[in-house]
């Protein structure tokens, strides 16, 4: 059986932005098409010395304007 999986603590804060393969992992893309949708502005990035950080709530965002526009 395969050890548990590692869990935030409950009062730890959700995060609000996340390193691009997190953000990869939670939309399930190829870093290409990431950084193709990246550059015409579908996500909001930060530069943090050379770290780049994505918002989740812009993760979010994409999501929901991807799901309304597969519903019309």
């Amino acid at each position: 059986m395969p050890p548990p999986k590692a869990t935030r603590p409950t009062n730890e804060p959700d995060p609000i932005t996340v390193r691009v393969p997190t953000a990869l992992r939670m939309l399930g893309l190829s870093r290409s098409k990431f950084y193709l949708l990246l550059a015409d502005g579908e996500f909001e990035m930060i530069k943090v010395g050379r770290c780049t950080l994505v918002t989740v709530a812009s993760l979010h965002r994409f999501v929901n304007r991807q799901s309304s526009e597969g519903q019309t």
